[in-house]
């Protein structure tokens, strides 16, 4: 079993992780850690951090976070469609059930496939670098690419990756991944082999079959993006793709999560 590690944690911070990870261990819910200890853990490279994302099934949220209010924590649900949140102070844990557009969603396959390491002294599970790859894959905002995460992980895990659950995972969606492992060819181009042909032969023989259909005025860009692709939904007609049948939002869910996007100073 290895130790997790991530690089800038203070003892403080490092204090409330370790007391909440405790708490949930004891208290027999399930849970993952994501974010950047998973990320250091599979691509080696550590990063700053100035949070913890803890993973759950979204029946056991309402459970995390009463554990963590029994510790004088604040809890409280922003978005509901996917994400908790407990605070000490200035810290704070993610408490993540889904993804932003409602796609990721945890389930059991997630715990299934994911190694356990020692992390602030308790004996956790890590999210699996398939689900890591799935769920960042469609973080495209202006303020939030996490494109190069996803190349850092094939490129650390490529021959290794469970291929067909990670087809499987992205489903209808698979022309994101198509587009991740282009990119991964033009930013590693002495790598490319990591990448098996038949996820590449397979990507690309949906891609020759696949036709436009002029009546489909679905936008899929709101799975990428909450804000950039607004004025597709606003001006120019198209349906957004996170309520349509297939999606998992509802309007109001939407609502709640359009609402909060942070405008620019001007």
């Amino acid at each position: 079993m290895q130790t997790g590690t991530s690089a800038a944690v203070n003892d403080t911070a490092s204090a409330f992780y370790a007391r909440a990870l405790a708490r949930l261990d004891r208290a027999r819910i399930p849970f993952m850690i994501g974010g950047a200890f998973a990320f250091s853990y599979y691509s080696r490279i550590e990063r700053d951090t100035k949070d913890l994302d803890v993973f759950v099934r979204p029946e056991d949220l309402h459970r995390v976070l009463a554990v963590l209010a029994a510790c004088s924590y604040q809890t409280e649900v922003p978005f509901p469609h996917w994400l908790g949140k407990a605070r000490c102070g200035e810290h704070f844990m993610d408490v993540i059930f889904s993804s932003g557009n409602g796609v990721a969603r945890v389930d059991d396959i997630w715990f299934a496939h994911a190694p356990e390491v020692e992390l602030f002294g308790v004996t956790v599970r890590i999210s699996p670098a398939e689900e890591m790859i799935w769920s960042k894959a469609f973080v495209q905002e202006r303020e939030r690419f996490d494109g190069a995460d996803v190349l850092h992980l094939l490129r650390a895990l490529g021959p290794s990756l469970d291929w067909p659950r990670l087809l499987a995972r992205f489903g209808p969606h698979w022309r994101v991944l198509l587009g991740c492992i282009v990119m991964f060819g033009y930013v590693y181009p002495d790598r490319r082999d990591r990448i098996p042909s038949f996820v590449t032969d397979e990507l690309l023989r949906r891609l020759a079959e696949d036709r436009t259909d002029p009546d489909d005025r679905v936008c899929y860009g709101t799975m990428l993006s909450r804000e950039q692709y607004l004025p597709d939904l606003d001006q120019f007609g198209y349906r957004d793709a996170r309520t349509e049948p297939g999606g998992t939002m509802t309007p109001e869910e939407v609502k709640i999560w359009t609402d909060a996007i942070t405008k620019p100073a001007t």
